[in-house]
C-alpha cells in the first residue's frame, strides 16, 4: 500500500472506527481534553462527529468529505474537529442525539453537531452531502454559514446554546412524579399487547411496514404475556404474533442463508432486502429469543435457527481469547481486484454464478433439472435479479439475488418430485458449496472492538441456549467468554467493569492508555449475563460476581432524589446531561432489564431492598409505561415479573446424580418467565447457603433429588416426580 499522505491524532487510538479516520486530511482528535482546550485558547468552534465502523452512510460522508482536501482545509480552519466512536462513548452519543433528535425531529449515524467551545451544542444533523443539491445544503455550506455566524454573531449563539442546554435538560429528566407505588401489571401488560397488537404485520409479521427491525424486546414481551394469558384468544394471539415473526425472519433475507447469523435490519415489509452489517447485539439477543420459541414450541426449526446464529458467532466474532468482536460491516469489495467497496457485496449472487457453481443433474427428478434449477426456485433467484429498484437507490444490487426461502420444503418438494428429506439434505450440499464460493470473496471489515455490554448479550445468548437446548458446548462457550470479561473487562483493584478492549497485533488483547470505564448498560447486561450463566452452569462463582456488580452499580449509577439509574456515573464535567434511556430499541434499555436483575438478585442473595429499588425503576417510568409502553416492552414485561413475584426453584439433589439431572432438564425446558433456579447440593460452606440460610432447612425426600417452588423464602412440600415439576412450573 502506498504512504498515507495524512495522518492525524487518531492514528493513537485503539478504536477500528477511530483508526479509519487517521488519514483523513482533516485534522480529528479524539473526544478529551487537548481538543477542549484547543477550542478554548484558540476561542473556535468545535465540529463534532459520531459514528460506528460498520456503518454505512458513515463511510459515504468520509469518502465524500472527510477524504476531500478542500472540505478538511475548511474543517481545520475554522473548527477544532473530535471524532468519537459512538460504541466505545455512548455517554457522549446520546448526550448530542438527544440534542439533534429534538431539534431536527430526526436522528442517526453519522451524527454532525457543532459546539461552542464549552461542549454546548446548537446546530446538527446527521448525514450531509458534500455540495448542495435541489433538496439539501451541502456540507461546504454548512461548515461555511456556521464559521460566518460565529464570526458576527458570537453572543446571539452562546445565548441560544444556554437556552437549547437548560431545555434539553427538563425534557430529558424522569423522576417519580407524586405518585411513589409501581403501575399495575394487567394494565401496563394489556396495553402494550393491544399496542403491538395494532402495528403487527399479518402477512410478513413484524411491527411495522418498512424498515423493519428484528426487535426481540418485543418478543420476549409477547411470550411472557402468552405465558399469563394461555388460555385466552389474547395469550394465542400473542404467541402466534412472535413465532410467526420469527419464522419469517428466519426464512427471510435478513437471515444469512450460506454464511449463518442475522443481518441488522430489512429494508422491506418482507424482511427480505437488508442493510448488511451483522452486529453482535443482534446475535445475542435473537439466540435467546429463538431458544424461548423452541421451549415453547418444541419446533426444531427454532432450535436449528439457534445453533446457525451460535455457528455464525463462534466462526466468525470470536476472539481466541474467549471475547466477541462487535460487528461485520456491510461493505465489501465486489472481488479482489474492484477498486470500491459494494454494500452487500460479500452476501449476494447472480443467477448466472449460482448456475455455474450447481450444475449437476438431480436423479429422481424431472429430466434435465439441475442443483441450480432447485435452489434458484427455493430461494427465489431470478435471472435480473430479485432486488427491488426503489431498495437500491445506488444499483449497487443491480442484477443481484438477495437469498430468500419462498417456498416451504414441501412444496419445493412436491414441484420437483423429490422426498422432503431428500430435499433438505440437496439444499445443504448447495449451501456448503455456496458458502465455499463466497470464502474466495474479500471479506467485509471486521470490527474486532470488544464491549463489555454486547459480550454480556452474547453470553446470555449462549448461556440460554445451552440450557434449553441442554447442549454442554454452549455453556462452555459462555463461561469461556465471562471468564474473558474477568480478565480483560474487569479492574480487580476498583471492582469496577472497564467498557472495551481491543484486538491487538499478534491477535493479543489490548486496553487503551486510559481506559474507559464501564457505563450503566454494562453493568446491567453483564449481571443478566451472569445470571443466565449460573443458571445454565450451577457455577455458583458467577452468582457472586454478579452480586458484587450489582452493589457497585448502585454506588455509581443509582438516583436517590428521581428514582431508577443514570446511563452514566457523576462527575465528568464534559457531559452536559445525565441521562436515563427511556426507550427499548435494537438494544433495551439498561432500566427496563434492571428491573429483573434486581429481583433475581434479591432471590439468590436475601437483599429485600433490592426488591424496592426495582419497584422505585417502575415508578420513576410509570406514566409512559401507562400511556406508551410499546416504547418499553422490556420494562412493561419486568412488570408483570415484579407483580407476580419470582419462584425460587431449589432442587435439593447432587448436581452430577441422573435424578437431579432430569429435574433440571425439566426445569430448563419449560418457558416459564417469573422463576429463578438454584441447586442445594448440601454443601453448607458454598456462597448460595451464606446468603440463604432457609435452604439448610430443605432437604431430599426418600434419597431423591427434591424440588421445592418457593417464593419469599416460603417453600412448597416436596417433590420428586418430574411430571409434578413441570405441572408446578406454569406462571
Amino acid at each position: 500500500p502506498s504512504v498515507p499522505r495524512h495522518t492525524n491524532r487518531l492514528i493513537k487510538e485503539k478504536s477500528p472506527y477511530l483508526l479509519q479516520h487517521a488519514h483523513n486530511p482533516v485534522d480529528w482528535y479524539p473526544w478529551g481534553q487537548e481538543a477542549f482546550d484547543k477550542a478554548k485558547t484558540e476561542n473556535k468552534l468545535i465540529f463534532l462527529s459520531v459514528g460506528y465502523s460498520t456503518c454505512h452512510w458513515c463511510h459515504v460522508m468520509e469518502e465524500e468529505s472527510f477524504k476531500s482536501k478542500e472540505i478538511g482545509e475548511i474543517m481545520n480552519e475554522h473548527f477544532v474537529c473530535i471524532k468519537v466512536d459512538r460504541e466505545e462513548r455512548p455517554d457522549v452519543d446520546k448526550v448530542y442525539m438527544t440534542f439533534v433528535q429534538a431539534t431536527s425531529g430526526g436522528g442517526g449515524w453519522p451524527m454532525s453537531v457543532w459546539l461552542t467551545p464549552d461542549l454546548k451544542p446548537f446546530a446538527g444533523g446527521t448525514y450531509f452531502p458534500p455540495e448542495d443539491g435541489v433538496h439539501r445544503v451541502g456540507f461546504r455550506t454548512v461548515l461555511l454559514r456556521i464559521a460566518e455566524q460565529w464570526k458576527e454573531n458570537k453572543d446571539a449563539l452562546l445565548e441560544s446554546s444556554q437556552r437549547i442546554l437548560v431545555a434539553l435538560q427538563h425534557t430529558s429528566e424522569i423522576h417519580v412524579q407524586g405518585q411513589e407505588s409501581p403501575p399495575q401489571a394487567k394494565e401496563v401488560m394489556d396495553t402494550c399487547f393491544q399496542q403491538l397488537s395494532r402495528s403487527y404485520d399479518e402477512d410478513y409479521g413484524g411491527f411495522s411496514k418498512s424498515p423493519k427491525f428484528p426487535t426481540p424486546v418485543n418478543l420476549n414481551f409477547l411470550f411472557t404475556y402468552w405465558a399469563l394469558h394461555q388460555t385466552t384468544p389474547e395469550g394465542a394471539r400473542a404467541l402466534q404474533m412472535a413465532l410467526h415473526t420469527l419464522k419469517m425472519m428466519a426464512h427471510g433475507g435478513i437471515h444469512d442463508h450460506i454464511g449463518q447469523g442475522f443481518h441488522r435490519y430489512s429494508t422491506d415489509q418482507y424482511w427480505h432486502v437488508p442493510h448488511f452489517e451483522k452486529m453482535l447485539y443482534d446475535q445475542g439477543q435473537l439466540a435467546a429469543v429463538y431458544s424461548r420459541a423452541f421451549q415453547i414450541s418444541g419446533d426444531e426449526f427454532f432450535a436449528d435457527v439457534v445453533r446457525d446464529i451460535l455457528l455464525y458467532v463462534s466462526r466468525d466474532l470470536s476472539d481466541q481469547a474467549g471475547g466477541f468482536y462487535s460487528a461485520e460491516d456491510a461493505d465489501s469489495y465486489p472481488t479482489t481486484t474492484s477498486g470500491e467497496k459494494r454494500e452487500g457485496a460479500f452476501c449476494v449472487w447472480a443467477a448466472e454464478e449460482l448456475r455455474a457453481l450447481l450444475p449437476d443433474p438431480v436423479e429422481g427428478a424431472k429430466e434435465g433439472t439441475t442443483l441450480g434449477d432447485v435452489f434458484m426456485h427455493h430461494y427465489g433467484v431470478e435471472e435480473a435479479g430479485n432486488v427491488d429498484p426503489m431498495k437500491d437507490p445506488h444499483q449497487e444490487l443491480k442484477g443481484k439475488n438477495v437469498l430468500i426461502a419462498r417456498c416451504s420444503l414441501e412444496l419445493t418438494a412436491a414441484r420437483f418430485g423429490l422426498e422432503p428429506g431428500r430435499l433438505s439434505a440437496l439444499l445443504q450440499e448447495c449451501r456448503q458449496r455456496l458458502s465455499s464460493a463466497r470464502a474466495q470473496r474479500p471479506r467485509p471489515h471486521l470490527d474486532t472492538k470488544m464491549l463489555a455490554a454486547w459480550n454480556g448479550l452474547m453470553i446470555s445468548g449462549f448461556a440460554q441456549a445451552g440450557a434449553a437446548l441442554a447442549e454442554q458446548g454452549y455453556v462452555s462457550r459462555a463461561a469461556e467468554a465471562a471468564a474473558f470479561l474477568r480478565t480483560h473487562l474487569f479492574d480487580p483493584d476498583s471492582g469496577r467493569l472497564l467498557r472495551s478492549c481491543y484486538r491487538g497485533k499478534d491477535n493479543s488483547v489490548e486496553q487503551s492508555a486510559v481506559p474507559i470505564q464501564g457505563f450503566l448498560e454494562d453493568y446491567v447486561f453483564v449481571i443478566q449475563a451472569l445470571f443466565d450463566l449460573y443458571e445454565a452452569s450451577l457455577e455458583q462463582g458467577w452468582l457472586e460476581w454478579a452480586l458484587h456488580l450489582q452493589h457497585m452499580q448502585d454506588k455509581l449509577f443509582w438516583d436517590p432524589k428521581g428514582f431508577a439509574y443514570f446511563s452514566t456515573e457523576a462527575g465528568d464535567p464534559s457531559l452536559l446531561l445525565r441521562l436515563k434511556d427511556d426507550q427499548d430499541g435494537a438494544e433495551p434499555t439498561p432500566n427496563s432489564v434492571t428491573v429483573t436483575n434486581l429481583l433475581r438478585a434479591a432471590c439468590y442473595s436475601g437483599h429485600m431492598d433490592w426488591v424496592e429499588k426495582a419497584g422505585k425503576i417502575l415508578a420513576a417510568f410509570s406514566e409512559r409505561l401507562q400511556k406508551i409502553p410499546i416504547t418499553l416492552p422490556e420494562m412493561a414485561r419486568a412488570t408483570a415479573v415484579f407483580h407476580h413475584t419470582l419462584k425460587q426453584v431449589v432442587i435439593c439433589g447432587d448436581p452430577q446424580g441422573e435424578d437431579t439431572k432430569e429435574m433440571l432438564h425439566c426445569v430448563r425446558s419449560v418457558f416459564s418467565p417469573n422463576k429463578v433456579l438454584m441447586v442445594a447440593d448440601g454443601d453448607s460452606a458454598g456462597f448460595l447457603y451464606r446468603q440463604l440460610p432457609f435452604l439448610a432447612s430443605l432437604e431430599r425426600k426418600d434419597g431423591k433429588a427434591t424440588a421445592y417452588i418457593c417464593s419469599n423464602f416460603t417453600c412448597s412440600l416436596p417433590v420428586t416426580s418430574v411430571q409434578e415439576l413441570r405441572g408446578m412450573l406454569s406462571p
